[in-house]
């Protein structure tokens, strides 16, 4: 069986809640999980304010995304947003490229130069891989947040900015802190608004309407045939793990569309690490060791094993899946909502 229109509309489901395509020309995040819904609603909070934003997570989770996103729903939003990948861009020039320079700084520079402070005055600009910078410069952004000032290299003044500095990286800052890798002061001047955002793994009941909004862009690039999915295929994307997240299903399922002969993806279409996941899996088997067991620990790997089977077989459809495990819809959203412990947010929330 093919999927030829979007997983939740099927009898018996209800259609999903239709979320904007876009915020100022930015795709926003996509998903259901609670989760999700905790960081949708963390963003449109801390928009409005001009407070630093420090987003966490791992690669391919779409920090830059979200970061757009506080952009997009700020009162900045006419003014640029500007993005700074800082491990991309070599030590030696990250200072000059942030801040700028002026004519004969340095060999080559034989103009003066705007950085990316100044083109971003009035918007945002967006660190990302913040954990890559280097000590010296560490400082010197330190001192930017704190005057709002700028200084081009070879410049004998500074001039005042007014940017929104968001910072991203997939590393634990905290630990860089202690290893003595990053600054605690700019840490802290960092982290006033931490947003965190979950693995793909924590979510899996949103992997059906992520496979069909990239089925939906990739197959406008492909007019000819539109491009389905088999559930076979489908409950095997449900159950991997992801380690390249949201980035690496997209990059999947536009290999699978251009490389599609018929207009449906298989099983036998999928990469062999995709279709082998399932049987090398290990389900937790609690075992009572000498030292005995933590029962409460078990029963909850038990119960979120469980529940993760009831959403798979009703394609992220609460309320059916919630009938399989004789719980009420409130129950079991409940439950989906205590799972993951701890704040991932501003002080007052908590996304669980």
């Amino acid at each position: 069986m093919a999927y030829s229109r979007p997983l939740f509309a099927e009898r018996g489901n209800p259609a999903p809640r239709k979320e904007p395509a876009q915020v100022n020309g930015s795709t926003q995040l996509i998903g259901q999980h609670p989760l999700v819904d905790r960081v949708r609603a963390l963003i449109q909070r801390v928009a409005v304010t001009d407070a630093t934003c420090l987003i966490l997570g791992e690669s391919g989770t779409g920090k830059e995304l979200a970061a757009r996103e506080v952009h997009g729903h700020s009162n900045r939003s006419d003014k640029p947003f500007i993005p700074v990948n800082c491990g991309a861009i070599p030590a030696d020039l990250l200072e000059s490229e942030m801040f700028g320079h002026e004519r004969g700084s340095f060999t080559g520079a034989v103009g003066t130069r705007a950085g990316m402070f100044q083109l971003a005055n009035g918007g945002t600009i967006f660190l990302d891989e913040i954990s890559e910078m280097s000590p010296v410069l560490q400082v010197k952004l330190l001192r930017v947040l704190q005057d709002k000032e700028v200084r081009p290299v070879g410049a004998d003044r500074a001039s005042t900015v007014d940017v929104r500095v968001i910072a991203a990286t997939n590393k634990d800052l905290s630990m860089q802190v202690e290893r003595g890798h990053f600054r605690e002061d700019l840490y802290y001047r960092l982290e006033v608004i931490p947003i965190n955002l979950p693995p793909l793994r924590e979510r899996r009941s949103d992997i059906p309407l992520l496979v069909n909004h990239f089925l939906a862009r990739h197959n406008k690039k492909r007019p000819d045939v539109e491009v389905t999915i088999t559930e076979e295929a489908m409950v095997h994307l449900w159950e991997y793990d992801w380690p390249g997240n949201v980035r690496e299903l997209e990059n999947l399922l536009e290999r699978l569309v251009i490389l599609s002969e018929d207009g449906v993806i298989r099983l036998e279409n999928l990469p062999a690490n995709v279709r082998s996941f399932i049987s090398e899996k290990k389900i937790p088997k609690p075992v009572m060791s000498e030292e005995g067991l933590d029962l409460t620990n078990a029963v909850e790997e038990f119960e979120n094993r469980l529940i993760d089977e009831a959403l798979r077989r009703t394609k992220g459809n609460k309320q059916a899946a919630a009938r399989l495990l004789g719980l009420k819809r409130t129950t079991l959203v409940a439950k989906l909502r205590r799972r993951r412990g701890g704040p991932v947010v501003a002080s007052g929330m908590t996304a669980t």
